[in-house]
Formats: C-alpha cells, structure tokens, sequence
C-alpha cells in the first residue's frame, strides 16, 4: 500500500483528496451535527428564511442537506471561517460545554447561547448582609460564607441520619447540619466553598440548618476569601446534573463574549431608553449576572420585564389584527323587530354599566371589523342578558347565534332562561348536547343546516364537524376558562367566520386581563343590578371550625343549602391542607350524619358530576364538599 494511505484507501489529513479538490461543495456531516448544520438550526425560523440568511452570512448556498462550505475556506482555516450568529448557535459550542453537558443544560432549557444569556438568577445574596461566623448569634436568621473544614454522616437512634459539615472563615467557625440527606457527603467536598442561609440553635453548641446553600466554588478553585468582600451572589436555578458551581463557571467563561453580541438587538434608541427610565440591552444583562447593586439588579429586572411585555403585546396585536381586521367581517343591520319588544318586556331595567356594553357590542357587530370581545364580569353582573342581546341583534339580521356552555347542565340552564325570554316573541330556542337522543339531534343538526334554528345552546356537540349552520354569525362562549383555545377558536374557522362574544364570571383586573386575552377586545360589567343581596365575607380561623360547622347546620334547618370548598381531593404529605375526600367522610359521618352531604371534585367523571350537581339544584342534597370544579354560575335557590 502507497504512503499516507488511510482509511478505505483515502489520503491522511493535511492532502485534499479528489473529490474535494474537483470543487465539490457538499461537506458530509456527522449525525450530531445535524442539529447544529441543519434545517431548523435557527430555531423559530422557515427553511426558506434559514437558507436566506446561511447565505447572507456564507454558511451555504440553497441545499438544505449540506452545510456548503467553499473549499478555499475549509483549507484555510476549517470552521474558524464560518460567521455564525453567536447568540443562535447551539450551547454545545460555548466554552466549558461539550456534548454531554449540552445534553443537560437541553434539558433545563438551554439549549442556544442565547438561552444561557436569558438564564436569569432567581435569587441574589448581597455579601454586605453576610456576617462573620463568629458573631453569628442564636435565634438568628443568618446569611454566611465559609469553607467546609470537616464533614461526616452522624447516625440517630431513630435511624436517622445527618449530615453535619464544620463551616470556617476568618473569625470562627460553625456546625451545619443537614437531617435525612446523608447523600449531600458524596456532593460536598472539604475546601468547598459554602453561602448557606437559615435559623441558628443551640445544640451542644451552635449549630446551623441550612433552609438554603450554594456551592460558590470547588476546593480546587483558586477562589480567594477577599472577594467575599462588597460581592453579590448570584444563585441560578440549578439541576443535579448542573450543579451551581458549574452555572457560575459557564458565565464566567462566556458572559463577556456573549454580552459584545447583544448591541445588535437592541431595539429601543437611547432617546426612548431615556424616557422610560430603561438601561440598553447588554448593560441589563450584564447586571443581571454581574451586579454591582442590587438596586441595578432591580433596574436590569425592570428592562427585561418591558421586553417580555412589550413583545407579548406585539404578538398579540398582530393575532388581534389578523382575527379582526384582516379577515372581512360580518355586517349586522338592527331592525328592532325583536331586540325592541324583549327590551320593553323585562321586569327589571338595564344597569348602565349593561348599557354601555350593549353599545360596545352593537358598535362592534353593525361594522365590517369582526368582533372578537371579551365579557367580564362578576357572577349576577347580568352577563346572560346581554348575550341574549347581541344574539337577537344576529337573529334580526337573518344569521343564526349560538350560545356554547362547559357542561350540559349549564346549558340547560341558559336554554331554560332563553325560552322563557324569547317564546313569547316567537322565537325558538334549540339545545344540543352529548346526550340527546338520536332522533333528537338528528332534528336539531337538520333545523341548524336549513335555518330553522336561529338560537341555538350546547355544549362540546356544537363544535363537531357533523355540525353544519345555514349562515352563523354569531358565537358566545360562556365560562371561557373551560374551554381549551382550540375548543373556542373551532367554530371561528371557517369560510365566513362569526362574530365572537366570550364571557368569564373570573372577576380578574383590567392589566390581567389585557395580558391574558390581548388578542381580544375588553368589556366589562363593573355593576350589579338593583335589588341583588349583598355579599357577606368573613374570615374565621380553625379553632372556631365548630362554630361554623353549628352555624352551617342552622341555615340547613332554615331550609337553606351549603358548600365546602377545599384545596386538595386527596390528602398530601407535601402540604399541610385538609382534602375533599377525607373531609365529606368524616362531616358525613361524625359533625352531620343526620344531614345529606354529597362530594364533587375534578377526578370524578363528568356523568358522576352532572348527577351531583343536579340533585344539589333539585334539593336533594343540604351540603356539598367540593373542591374548585364547582360550577360557576350556576342557580341554586
């Protein structure tokens, strides 16, 4: 065999074989590389738009299967010629990563360099709050840094074991003790370098149980005392895979690296920093890793906040445009033929706070701008009537409306209240549920397909796709919370999509609101009507549990009904909470066994819990111990 043969018979490393020196551009890649070179290396980013900018920045041409480099470059000096973005570049290529390391971070999240950038500390510990060990006083709740000196696993006579660590600087030193996590012996090292924080006792001495530590260096780790001095912690969601220690090292190899990138991101001109009071971009980042203050932490926190909130308004605001402006909406022409006569056949007059949501409603549907709208509005504000409103205003323009509820039984209940409101104009009300009979749905889905039903109420039936509707241009969503995104968004995607009312008895502010539907329109119904009793709310606290189960018992006999809402379905060892479950035994059998208590919870099914809150409305229960899952909105007299 010739000289400086290898492997299949192809040159050694240092002589271009033929087929790279004919010019061929395509450099085969290694499978762990195809995440690096490949499509979806910029994450977020269309194939097209990732193979514009790899050729804009000389990655390669067109070919999405090769990484395209030119061959001049590859001789000259390998990959060291390639432009990346650096932030986007994957976490493997960082300094102190490599590929089982980056599989870990992967896992908590970090997988780009511009995700380790983002990986804010969630606690900082300010070294001018840090007490030397020996003035460290019993009863104390104390921050303190120290070098473990000694350690050992102490067994109990209960079979406990502690793991107890000597902590020493320069004025004394202290016993930490760790109960039930002997493990922590194979994790510290003698020479660590320690921050812990918690209470000191007295216990042959002092002695301190750490709520918190953190490992700020290895024994190994050239550290010195001195830089204890006028320093800010800084302590990172960490994993047993990546401990502290090794977060802190990574940001210090690639944090200044890093932050030269960030002046390229920066969006906001000095001018509009200024007059929000906001540092730029890199500083904030900086600040976050490496405070000098902690009021520059503050204002670092500050600057971040406004990015997340700003883009999660950007965001909202093209899905607000694109739901409502983009799309052509439906026009609605008020004629009165029916909004009129029910309007002067209520026995009660409109709120104005209802009046003035009318307006906004009507406003939105007499437009071509499709209304997407969200109804808040306290349990009673009167949200119903209002929906009522806006679909006969549909039902007078010769579209159909539906009202969709969470479950049948509030749908019943909104269909009972729609006949009654609406029969005397003449106008029926259909239901569809799960649970119809087949030839009832069979004459509901054909009344929805030929027009004939213009009011319709249901459940999850309505948005299955052997639902066909003459012209829909109306949907209400009630309790909008139940309903998954894509649950309330089916009926709206369509050739010509409907109107959108969503209501939610969720008594949420205004900024809450606007950050969780940003994408929909605001109404809300901040006045209850006239004549409704008011709210009594009282706090009581365990020791005069007896009193209210007394009191409970009074109101029962008066004829009155109750709930008992509690945290938990079952009881927890992580939580010191009663349970839903455990209670409704023991008030069934031991504070009311002559009192008929029913139980309702999530992890029952939905045929179990239609039958409890259905013999709750019709009497047949006086108590019921409920966790959260209770209906909301529904009328028990």
């Amino acid at each position: 065999m010739p000289d400086r043969l290898g492997r299949d018979g192809r040159p050694e490393r240092g002589v271009a074989g033929p087929r790279f020196r004919r010019g061929r551009r395509t450099l085969r890649h290694h499978p762990h590389q195809v995440g690096w070179h490949g499509p979806g290396w910029y994450r977020g980013e269309s194939p097209a738009r990732i193979r514009a900018v790899g050729k804009a920045r000389g990655i390669g041409g067109g070919d999405r299967r090769s990484v395209g480099l030119r061959p001049r470059r590859f001789r000259r000096g390998g990959l060291r010629g390639v432009s990346f973005f650096r932030l986007d570049r994957p976490v493997q290529f960082l300094k102190g990563v490599g590929p089982v390391r980056a599989e870990a971070l992967g896992r908590m999240g970090i997988v780009t360099a511009r995700d380790l950038l983002y990986y804010v500390p969630r606690r900082y510990d300010d070294a001018s709050t840090i007490e030397p060990i020996g003035q460290l006083e019993i009863g104390a709740d104390v921050t303190a840094i120290g070098r473990v000196r000694s350690k050992g696993v102490i067994p109990t006579r209960k079979g406990l074991r502690i793991f107890q660590a000597v902590l020493q600087d320069d004025s004394g030193m202290i016993t930490c003790a760790w109960p039930g996590q002997p493990w922590l012996e194979r994790k510290l090292q003698e020479g660590d370098l320690l921050l812990v924080a918690g209470r000191v006792k007295f216990f042959h001495g002092r002695q301190l149980q750490p709520r918190e530590f953190t490992v700020l260096a290895r024994a190994s780790d050239d550290a010195p005392t001195q830089m204890i001095e006028g320093h800010i912690f800084s302590t990172y969601p960490a994993s047993e895979e990546v401990p502290q220690w090794v977060l802190r090292g990574l940001f210090e190899k690639n944090l200044g690296a890093l932050l030269t990138e960030v002046p390229e991101e920066e969006y906001l001109s000095g001018a509009e920093r200024g007059k929000l009071s906001l540092p730029d971009l890199a500083e904030a980042l900086e600040a976050l890793h490496r405070p000098s203050s902690m009021d520059a932490v503050e204002t670092a926190r500050r600057r971040l906040a406004f990015d997340e909130l700003f883009f999660l308004q950007l965001v909202q605001a093209q899905v607000r445009y694109h739901e409502t402006l983009e799309k052509p909406g439906l026009v609605f022409e008020r004629t009165n033929e029916l909004i009129r006569p029910l309007h002067e056949a209520l026995p009660f007059k409109l709120t104005d706070a209802q009046a003035r949501v009318l307006r906004e409603i009507y406003a939105d549907m007499g437009s071509s701008r499709r209304m997407n709208r969200l109804l808040q509005g306290d349990v009673g504000s009167g949200k119903t009537i209002i929906a009522l409103f806006a679909m006969l205003l549909a039902a007078e323009s010769g579209r159909q409306a539906v009202l969709m509820a969470p479950t049948e039984l509030l749908a019943e209940q909104h269909a009972r209240r729609l006949k009654e409101l609406l029969e005397p104009l003449g106008l029926s009300v259909y239901i569809l549920t799960g649970q119809l009979k087949t030839s009832q749905r069979n004459a509901v889905l054909g009344a929805l397909r030929d027009g004939t039903a213009v009011v319709t109420v249901g459940t999850h039936a309505l948005i299955q796709e052997s639902v066909d509707f003459k012209d829909l241009g109306l949907v209400v969503v009630d309790e909008q919370h139940r309903f998954g995104v894509k649950q309330r968004m089916a009926l709206g995607e369509r050739e010509n999509p409907p109107d959108t009312l969503i209501m939610s008895a969720t008594p949420i502010p205004r900024s809450l609101a606007m950050t969780l539907y940003g994408d929909l329109d605001l109404s809300l119904l901040d006045e209850m009507p006239d004549g409704r009793k008011p709210i009594t709310t009282l706090l009581r606290y365990p020791s005069k549990r007896d009193e209210v189960h007394r009191f409970v018992d009074e109101e029962v006999e008066a004829g009155r009904q109750a709930y008992i809402v509690y945290p938990l379905v079952d009881e927890s060892d992580k939580v010191d909470l009663r349970s839903a479950t455990e209670e409704h035994e023991r008030l069934s059998n031991e504070v009311w066994p002559h009192r008929r208590v029913g139980l309702i919870h999530g992890q029952r099914s939905s045929e179990e819990k239609d039958q409890v809150m259905r013999a709750f409305l019709a009497g047949d229960l006086d108590v019921l111990v409920a966790t959260t899952v209770i209906e909301v909105g529904i009328d028990v007299p």
